[in-house]
């Protein structure tokens, strides 16, 4: 992340590019996958387009500012569906940010999507009945770990910006997983 907001601020790229390598990334890995539940990369790529606009401008919010992030599908973000990885919520869409969701989105960050969990949270397999079982990126046959599988997928992945290797990844990039 650190590298992908020096990037930025040096104007080496744009918070548009970073975003739509991530697009790019999650179309290319997330089917069978299973990282994300709930896609949101209309609104990223609007958030994006913002936050080059402001940082051309001189408007830095801080260090996440263009940063493409997901958000675990617990937490609410205005409105988008949060499902807690559950039918029971399929159609729960949130009326405000949740707090994380609100001081991420304040400092600028471009939320491309809600992530795949445990049922509630409630279990460590990743193995979610509703909405598809979260698979290791670099082994299938193996679980992503805890109730926070898609998350760990999706920066694991570089499908969102969370380490220095998925700022290096671009649409032209051969490297694949698993």
């Amino acid at each position: 992340m650190h590298d992908a907001a020096t990037l930025l601020r040096a104007r080496e790229t744009s918070s548009t590019e970073l975003v739509r390598a991530s697009i790019e990334r999650i179309q290319a890995l997330d089917g069978p996958l299973v990282a994300f539940i709930t896609r949101t990369l209309d609104d990223a790529l609007a958030d994006a387009a913002r936050a080059d606009r402001e940082l051309a401008s001189g408007e830095d919010r801080g260090p996440l500012h263009g940063i493409p992030v997901a958000l675990k599908d617990l937490y609410d973000q205005q409105g988008v569906v949060t499902t807690a990885g559950s039918k029971i919520f399929a159609s729960n869409v949130a009326r405000e940010d949740a707090a994380v969701t609100a001081r991420l989105r304040s400092g600028g960050a471009a939320v491309v999507g809600k992530t795949n969990l445990h049922e509630w949270a409630f279990g460590v397999t990743n193995q979610n009945p509703h909405f598809g079982a979260a698979k290791n990126p670099w082994d299938r046959s193996r679980i992503p770990g805890g109730s926070s599988g898609g998350s760990a997928i999706a920066v694991a992945a570089g499908m969102c910006t969370f380490r220095r290797r998925s700022v290096a990844w671009r649409a032209s990039s051969r490297r694949t997983v698993g």
